[in-house]
């Protein structure tokens, strides 16, 4: 439950504000100048303000619209992704988010129009070219829909532009409006999928996976594409096990033809945003493991990274072709 919510004044009267600030009736209301001075601002606990996290509602005036890191996207020629929002409700402990943001208040930007335009800018400077844009990398796309209706305005522009893909990113069961929309073909619902031991331990205040399953089923049974994003594979006790069942679960009775991709990447860090992460949570388990430094990059290393993909990728050849499967590495 969201108690406090920061407003920009400059934004105060936009309709996404009104409608979020509908939403949240009980919250206490703060006006402020610009968000970076709460957002930014240095010495904050993120661990401690991730107990109870405020929203601030603001206006972005650029960088809308970024090319993805290398090894994110799929097969487009050119892969881009956009962030209304920081944070995320969901508070997974192997996420980026912990280690490159200091605060953990959720950010949303309501001025969701220059988005689009700044897409659409995008599509127009990259005639010819096999586009994708993603949602989802600095949020999840769809745990905060029932307040905000990101995902209802992004697909009535997307439905616009047929041409390039569109990539919803979410481990939210929240569904009810994409399912009460006709499917698009050009829209690929992703839901990020750890074995079902594994999420229990990691993905702390997520649904549970067996609920986002249930999820991408029904959604390919109401004719949207999916994607699964095994992502990041977590080496555990008899993790062979664990995501071979996973995956049989998933295959099981999933309409295959509305199946997209799967992806599957490490569990990798920049070293100094590891660091962070470990001080966060000194007695969690999945920091203890002896992880290896090349460079600037902290992973499993090498011999336990192509062990990990050379199976998964075997796996899931049992049910795919090899053009719908990608190892994604960021």
């Amino acid at each position: 439950m969201i108690e406090t919510v920061f407003v920009e004044s400059q934004i105060i009267d936009h309709p996404i504000t009104e409608r979020v600030l509908s939403c949240l009736p009980k919250a206490d209301l703060l006006n402020i100048n610009r968000y970076q001075e709460l957002f930014n601002k240095r010495q904050q606990n993120f661990r401690l303000q991730k107990e109870k996290p405020a929203l601030i509602l603001a206006k972005k005036h650029d960088n809308f619209v970024l090319p993805a890191p290398s090894g994110f996207g799929m097969d487009s020629q050119k892969n881009f992704y956009f962030s209304h929002m920081y944070n995320c409700i969901y508070d997974c402990r192997y996420c980026f988010l912990q280690g490159m943001y200091s605060s953990a208040n959720y950010l949303l930007f309501v001025n969701f129009e220059d988005f689009f335009r700044s897409i659409s800018e995008t599509i127009q400077n990259n005639a010819g070219s096999s586009l994708t844009f993603f949602s989802g990398y600095d949020c999840d796309s769809l745990a905060f829909e029932k307040i905000t209706s990101f995902a209802q305005h992004t697909l009535n522009f997307f439905k616009e532009h047929p041409e390039v893909e569109f990539e919803l990113r979410t481990k939210s069961v929240n569904i009810e409006t994409l399912l009460n929309l006709e499917p698009i073909s050009n829209c690929i619902v992703a839901f990020s999928l750890s074995p079902e031991s594994v999420a229990d331990v990691l993905d702390k205040k997520a649904p549970r996976v067996n609920k986002r399953i249930r999820a991408i089923k029904k959604l390919a049974k109401s004719g949207w594409l999916v994607g699964l994003r095994l992502d990041p594979l977590i080496f555990c006790k008899n993790w062979k096990g664990l995501y071979s069942e996973l995956i049989e679960e998933v295959m099981a009775d999933l309409e295959i033809r509305n199946l997209h991709s799967v992806s599957f990447g490490p569990l990798r860090y920049p070293k100094k945003m590891y660091n962070t992460i470990a001080a966060l949570y000194p007695d969690e388990k999945l920091f203890a493991f002896p992880m290896q430094t090349t460079g600037q990059l902290v992973s499993y290393g090498p011999e336990i990274e192509n062990e990990m993909a050379t199976y998964i990728q075997d796996e899931l050849k049992k049910y795919l072709g090899v053009d719908r499967i990608f190892q994604c590495l960021i």
